[in-house]
């Protein structure tokens, strides 16, 4: 199975948000571009953010933010 292009959007938008600390988050604006505010909708309903346009990651957003960053890490090694 293949990453399609709106799983690439998610993983993209999940990069963004901030890994620090949980108490940052992220906001998707209204004039951001369409496919950013899809992704961010879907990663809503799939429950890995907090609200539609993005907010806090839950738990399993966090859990998906460091495997993301793995895969990132090694694809660019």
């Amino acid at each position: 199975m293949s990453f399609n292009a709106d799983m690439l959007e998610e993983l993209n938008l999940i990069l963004k948000f901030p890994n620090k600390s949980l108490m940052q988050g992220l906001k998707v604006r209204k004039d951001a571009d369409q496919a950013m505010i899809d992704a961010a909708q879907r990663l809503y309903e799939k429950g890995i953010v907090q609200q539609p346009d993005g907010g806090y990651l839950t738990d399993l957003g966090h859990d998906l933010v460091e495997h993301a960053q793995i895969l990132q890490s090694a694809l660019t090694s």
